[in-house]
């Protein structure tokens, strides 16, 4: 009997629930309508694509499309992991993606703490568009930048000269390569990222500072015992959306980059997977890296995620 009657009420809360959800959208339909694009980017650009995933278990010939290629299960995994240069690939990446985490990462914070010191807003917004001006370059003009300051007769050679040193051809030495891809990446970028930070700054309660002023804290002890901990959340979550695309460079970068002097330590997934997918039609053993590319990433948010919760931060 109490199962009878306990029926009609989960019924009744349902139905109150759905209600309540319909009002919802007829009360701020304009909200829901506005992030309506964002959703079907979502759908049509990420969702709908994991269906070609399945090409991965596939020999898969363009001319007979999915359904007509022959399956061949896990033997494009088998071939990429016996594959040499796929783990010379997957080294230079990593390699280059770690190194891009710990210089390239902090620098936003590092600056949003600068920009922050500054007591004058039309200084303050004169350096932050100076900073946000070369995000709005594509990569095409960053290299022929970086090119022409490191070329023979560029800035930079000519600088040394002036110390009597020999011009070098920078672009074309293995050693320099990584660096070069993570200073310039920086220059690029570093002012973008900011722009959360600054605004969780803007967040914090300046009555927080007030009292430390009144302790007698110094403005580095502001910073280490009040900005960083208020700034924490946003620094965790930013991080595991990063560490989910570890293995994601970017292509414009390293294509507009590399030469073939470096190809040896500059060579990454998404330029083998340009070379071997699109230039030689491997279709099937390059939707396989990228599997394997979103494995790892997965992988690493998910480890990472649950240290983050340990100290009540994390993305779920």
């Amino acid at each position: 009997m109490a199962y009878s009657h306990e029926m009609p009420r989960q019924a009744n809360r349902q139905r109150e629930s759905g209600n309540r959800y319909l009002k919802n959208v007829r009360k701020h339909w304009m909200l829901y309508l506005m992030i309506l694009p964002g959703i079907l980017f979502y759908i049509v650009f990420k969702y709908v694509p994991l269906a070609g995933s399945i090409i991965t278990f596939q020999d898969y010939q363009i001319m007979k499309g999915i359904w007509a290629s022959p399956w061949v299960g896990l033997d494009n995994f088998k071939f990429i992991f016996s594959y040499p240069d796929f783990w010379k690939v997957l080294r230079n990446t990593a390699l280059i993606a770690m190194y891009q985490l710990v210089f390239g990462f902090p620098a936003p914070i590092v600056l949003a703490l600068l920009f922050n010191e500054i007591r004058s807003m039309v200084m303050k917004r004169t350096y932050q568009s100076l900073f946000y001006l070369p995000h709005f370059l594509s990569w095409v003009v960053v290299g022929g930048i970086v090119f022409e300051l490191l070329a023979t007769g560029g800035i930079v050679n000519v600088v040394r000269g002036w110390f009597g040193y020999e011009p070098v051809l920078f672009m074309q030495q293995e050693k320099m390569f990584r660096s070069i891809v993570v200073i310039s990446g920086i220059w690029k970028e570093v002012g973008w990222g900011t722009i959360i930070y600054l605004a969780a700054l803007a967040g914090i309660n300046p009555n927080l500072y007030e009292a430390a002023v009144v302790d007698g804290a110094s403005r580095w002890k502001q910073t280490l015992y009040i900005t960083l901990p208020s700034l924490l959340p946003t620094i965790t979550v930013l991080f595991l959306l990063r560490i989910g695309n570890f293995l994601e460079l970017g292509f414009e970068q390293i294509f507009n980059l590399l030469t073939p002097m470096t190809y040896s330590v500059g060579d990454i997934i998404e330029t083998y997977v340009y070379r071997a997918g699109v230039l030689q039609g491997q279709y099937s053993m390059t939707t396989t890296i990228g599997l394997f590319q979103s494995i790892i990433g997965f992988i690493l948010l998910w480890i990472f995620n649950r240290l983050a919760r340990k100290t009540e931060q994390g993305l779920w």
